[in-house]
């Protein structure tokens, strides 16, 4: 039996989703998919400068997963500028530093923090313990890849 995959921490969802290559239309181009934490990884490493070991204590993970995770994101968004081809960013495994729930049967939210999401596999309500509940999004075109199932984020 393959492992657990380890939730990755992220900072917030981006809020652009989409880029693409100006003056072809969407349909005629092909699309490279980044994860919600390829660009976490890409923002703490290259925006923020932050070296490999505090890149990946920011993100909850092993150096050498985040060195995988960031080669990754560096990969496919190389393909996109050499290639011409679409980015979507969607999905994960990832989660927020804390997460909005929200109970399916008496509707009372509450907040995560995300050291309690990685160590507690089972989420019930705080109310009345049904484990029929959903994470609130805030509104904005990342937040796909969670709902059908790819991440605990968003």
């Amino acid at each position: 039996m393959a492992r657990p995959t380890k939730w990755r921490r992220v900072t917030a969802i981006p809020e652009v989703a989409y880029f693409k290559p100006a003056g072809i239309p969407l349909r005629a181009l092909e699309e490279v998919g980044l994860i919600v934490e390829e660009v976490e990884a890409i923002r703490l490493r290259d925006l923020e400068s932050l070296q490999q070991e505090e890149c990946a204590k920011r993100m909850r993970v092993s150096r050498p997963t985040f060195h995988r995770v960031l080669e990754s994101a560096r990969r496919k968004v190389a393909d996109a500028l050499i290639n011409g081809k679409a980015v979507r960013i969607e999905g994960g495994n990832f989660a927020l530093p804390r997460q909005l729930f929200r109970c399916r049967r008496d509707g009372h939210q509450w907040h995560v923090p995300f050291e309690s999401l990685v160590s507690r596999p089972r989420l019930a309500c705080p109310r009345c313990d049904s484990p029929s509940v959903l994470p609130v999004f805030p509104a904005g075109p990342a937040r796909r890849g969670w709902e059908y199932g790819r991440g605990r984020g968003g």
